[in-house]
């Protein structure tokens, strides 16, 4: 399985699967980090690309101590669906 990579230049983490490209940016403000959008190449859709990358940011997220503000609908929706992961929200 393709691992969720930071890429600090660009803000964002990635995931890579068979050529195509799933990411969330951030924007780290003191101990929360903000995800204003998650985009998965159309290749990915509808093969749960999106699931794995999101679990990735929240264990970066949870490994550094941080919070998640999740303004992408798609990340609010995701935490929605997985309340493991509500002691993470800022």
């Amino acid at each position: 399985m393709a691992e969720v990579v930071d890429n600090p230049a660009r803000h964002r983490f990635e995931l890579s699967e068979n050529g195509a490209l799933a990411y969330a940016d951030y924007e780290l403000e003191g101990a929360v980090m903000a995800v204003p959008h998650v985009v998965a190449d159309p290749a990915l859709r509808g093969t749960g690309a999106a699931g794995r990358l999101m679990e990735g940011v929240l264990a970066a997220i949870r490994a550094r101590g941080l919070k998640i503000d999740p303004i992408c609908p798609y990340a609010a929706a995701y935490l929605q669906r997985h309340p493991e992961h509500a002691d993470l929200r800022a």
